[in-house]
């Protein structure tokens, strides 16, 4: 009788990482993005604003370079991605459509460097806002549309055409829209392509009623779109240096309101809705804890507004309803620079930073979900303290929740924290004020946009940042964007060869 064999790591670690369907998919969605590039090409040309070479120079390259990574790792042997290749191009899609996006920004009117190209195109993608760029008012249309295209594939369009595209690729695409955010997403639907048509669909009918509402508030059609699309996408991409205050509209104001907060919600909850089960939105305890966050921040600041002798009466309401909403869907836009308040607004804001919107939105920040387990986590252990013959079981929402979500939540709440904490002290060694250093950071890493201070406040943008500075805040935005998790497992050595 032979002795049974025993399994070693060494005998594991078997398994080479195939870039085939990685570089398949990619190359797809870089001739989607190459084609995109076309039609602000269209609207220069038809504006006769003169910028349509840059967009069409970048789109050829674009579409050809994805054409080369789709012929090379296309195979009719892959069924499926595996965990380690959906971790692997969820973090690589936006790194190199970024690097793609930011040619015409390189090659077009604003004629950015590659530095502030990268940041400002990363910026898009990721929902940040962050901009780089002045002189918006007198910018070209096309590049005005093309930083609102970034923002509105960047918010839910890049994962849901990927999930769409991936059963044309025979990969199965059910892992990439997982690892999209480092939580464990519902699989509501049977199928990955049926969950990306869906929320597709949801995604393109709120965008279009957000621009009929811009429209009706008094806007010209290409800002209604092109702000529709930055509001949904929760980005903040305005088409004005002074964002939203340029239109002096209490109108536009409450619609941005109101469609910043339900991109702020769970969108498969919209698919929910459009299904026949509107109510389960407002039966989700994320969501009511979220509007319970909002209403109570909107006090504080109406109150601090009034006392303080700043505004009053409905402007005082307004303004404090809409920086909240702003800053806690992460989409930065401005309807009056708050950093002027005074500092008691300055910290009721820099809390609202970390906050952020619900799982499953296109916010960013920790969400809402985790500071309400992290909250229970807290209390249910100092109960174990107090009591320990005690149980007490941890749930949410009259379910229990399992350990090891209890555990994943605590790590990635650590992990954010510590994020912020290097990159402030980091951009701080780099000669910026802690105010400015920090605030910064937490915009990026929460893809808020615009910070506190005279730097980097909404009455401003980042171009006074020296490049060292520029990279460091691209790449927290690609970190908050992507959950932190699904860029450190990258650099685990055993997930290259395991």
């Amino acid at each position: 009788m032979h002795a049974a064999r025993i399994p070693t790591v060494e005998a594991e670690a078997v398994s080479v990482l195939s870039l085939r369907p990685v570089a398949a998919t990619l190359g797809v969605l870089l001739a989607i993005l190459g084609v995109a590039m076309l039609v602000p090409a269209i609207v220069d040309f038809a504006t006769r604003s003169g910028g349509q070479g840059a967009f069409v120079g970048a789109s050829a390259i674009t579409i050809f370079v994805g054409v080369l990574l789709w012929m090379s790792g296309r195979s009719q042997k892959v069924s499926k991605l595996d965990l380690r290749q959906a971790f692997l191009l969820t973090s690589s899609v936006w790194v190199v459509l970024s690097l793609f996006a930011a040619l015409p920004l390189m090659w077009g009117h604003s004629r950015l460097s590659f530095t502030a190209a990268m940041f400002e195109s990363m910026s898009g993608l990721t929902t940040t806002g962050a901009s780089v760029m002045s002189g918006l008012d007198a910018m070209s249309p096309g590049i005005l549309l093309w930083r609102a295209l970034l923002h509105w594939f960047g918010g839910i369009g890049i994962v849901a055409i990927a999930i769409a595209v991936l059963p044309m690729l025979s990969i199965g695409g059910m892992q990439l829209f997982r690892t999209e955010s480092s939580d464990k997403s519902e699989k509501f639907l049977p199928r990955a392509g049926a969950i990306a048509k869906r929320l597709l669909v949801a995604y393109v009918l709120l965008t279009a009623v957000c621009a009929g509402f811009y429209l009706m508030a008094g806007l010209k059609p290409f800002d209604a779109v092109t702000i529709a699309m930055s509001t949904l996408s929760s980005g903040g991409f305005a088409n004005s240096d002074s964002s939203l205050t340029v239109f002096a509209k209490p109108a536009v104001d409450y619609v941005a309101v109101v469609f910043m907060l339900m991109a702020a919600l769970p969108f498969p909850l919209y698919v929910r809705a459009l299904s026949g089960d509107p109510w389960r939105i407002f039966s989700n305890p994320e969501v009511r804890l979220f509007l319970a966050i909002v209403a109570l921040f909107t006090g504080l600041s109406f109150v601090q507004l009034t006392v303080s002798g700043v505004a009053s009466g409905e402007t005082a309401l307004r303004w404090a309803l809409f920086t909240v909403a702003s800053l806690i869907s992460t989409t930065g836009f401005m309807a009056a620079d708050y950093t002027n308040w005074g500092t008691t607004s300055d910290a009721i804001f820099f809390v609202l930073m970390f906050i952020g919107g619900c799982t499953g939105s296109t916010s960013g920040g920790l969400k809402a979900l985790r500071l309400a387990i992290t909250a229970k986590a807290i209390r249910q252990h100092l109960k174990r303290i107090s009591f320990r013959a005690g149980v007490f079981p941890l749930r949410y929402g009259g379910a229990p929740v399992a350990d090891d979500v209890v555990a994943s939540v605590l790590s990635f709440v650590f992990l954010y924290l510590l994020a912020f904490f290097l990159f402030g002290v980091a951009l701080n060694m780099l000669g910026l004020d802690l105010k400015t250093a920090f605030s910064a950071t937490i915009a990026c890493l929460a893809n808020v946009g615009p910070g506190l201070g005279p730097l980097v406040g909404p009455a401003s943008n980042y171009s006074v940042l020296p490049d060292s500075a520029l990279w460091l805040l691209t790449a927290a935005m690609l970190l908050g964007r992507l959950e932190i998790l699904t860029v450190l497992v990258l650099f685990l050595p055993r997930f290259w060869v395991r």
